[in-house]
């Protein structure tokens, strides 16, 4: 039965997210937002929208553990089970700002999340406002100077759409966020109960790779179609936006504590093990190019990864 609530848990999440990304999309274009700023704002809010919306739940319901593992998890998936994946299938080049702005970034916001969570176990309202205040800024500086670095990758999604649509797919999008996050954490809470583990080893392990499917799936389609626009600055956007934004934000709505120290001895670290990892990766042993090989590091690491989480 909790693996069921996660299931359709996790389709509702993903399934909201997309639609309201739809509705999002929709009303920039009728508002005539700039297309650069639809895609670095409104898109990636809304693809970060489930583990928004598990995060603030979950810290909410009394779950701490289970929004940091979301969290801590997602990006350490992204990076050494999206990406494996993706380059095992097929190596992708990476583009030079990655080592510019993408990376530095990347690790700039692990470390801030480590410092603030390090020392005292907990994320209180005045750290969740400096890291929010730091995503804006990034924001902002990416909009004024990078702006050419920005590509389109959803062309699809340019398409007008009446208003009545956008308004539906903003309301069945916000309830089926809901109602997907209501499952996933029951079913997540009471699969943890029923195992004898911890919501930190739910959250880190199932809620997080759950909440990664969608990114695979992009990358595993464009893959298929040999699209090489598929880039390892989204994933690290993606991470970047997961600390930032949402750990920023459900830390501003209410202070997270950790209970299980698990992830501040173990996870916390991993995650920012493979964040820095990926960087030599990247230029051995040709530069600015992943391929097989670095697939298969990568993936090897995460099995070890989780076998010494749930073991």
């Amino acid at each position: 039965m909790n693996i069921l609530l996660i299931v359709v848990g996790l389709v509702l999440l993903i399934l909201g997210g997309n639609w309201l990304l739809k509705s999002a999309v929709g009303l920039s274009l009728q508002l005539n937002i700039p297309k650069i700023v639809i895609g670095m704002t409104v898109v990636s809010l809304a693809t970060s929208a489930p583990e928004l919306i598990v995060s603030i739940k979950s810290a909410l319901d009394g779950f701490p553990d289970l929004a940091l593992g979301n969290v801590v998890g997602s990006n350490i998936a992204n990076l050494a089970f999206v990406l494996a994946i993706t380059i095992i299938l097929s190596p992708i080049q990476v583009e030079r700002s990655f080592y510019k702005t993408d990376w530095p970034m990347m690790m700039l916001a692990s470390g801030l999340l480590y410092v603030f969570i390090a020392f005292d176990g907990q994320l209180v309202r005045y750290e969740g406002i400096i890291l929010f205040g730091l995503l804006v800024a990034f924001l902002i500086y990416l909009l004024r100077f990078q702006k050419p670095a920005v590509v389109d990758e959803m062309p699809e999604d340019d398409e007008l759409i009446p208003l009545y649509k956008i308004v539906l797919f903003l309301v069945i999008g916000g309830v089926g966020l809901w109602g997907g996050s209501e499952l996933l954490i029951k079913g997540a809470v009471g699969m943890a109960e029923s195992f004898g583990v911890s919501e930190r080893v739910i959250g880190i392990t199932v809620v997080s790779i759950g909440t990664s499917i969608p990114e695979l799936a992009a990358s595993i389609i464009a893959v298929m179609k040999k699209e090489k626009a598929i880039s390892l600055g989204n994933l690290i956007g993606s991470n970047i936006f997961n600390i930032l934004a949402v750990l920023g934000i459900t830390s501003m709505i209410t202070n997270v504590t950790v209970q299980d120290q698990g992830l501040l001895t173990s996870d916390i670290f991993w995650m920012l093990a493979i964040s820095f990892a990926v960087f030599p990766l990247v230029f051995i042993p040709k530069g600015l190019r992943l391929g097989w090989r670095d697939g298969i590091a990568l993936l090897a690491a995460y099995a070890f990864f989780i076998y010494i989480t749930v073991t």
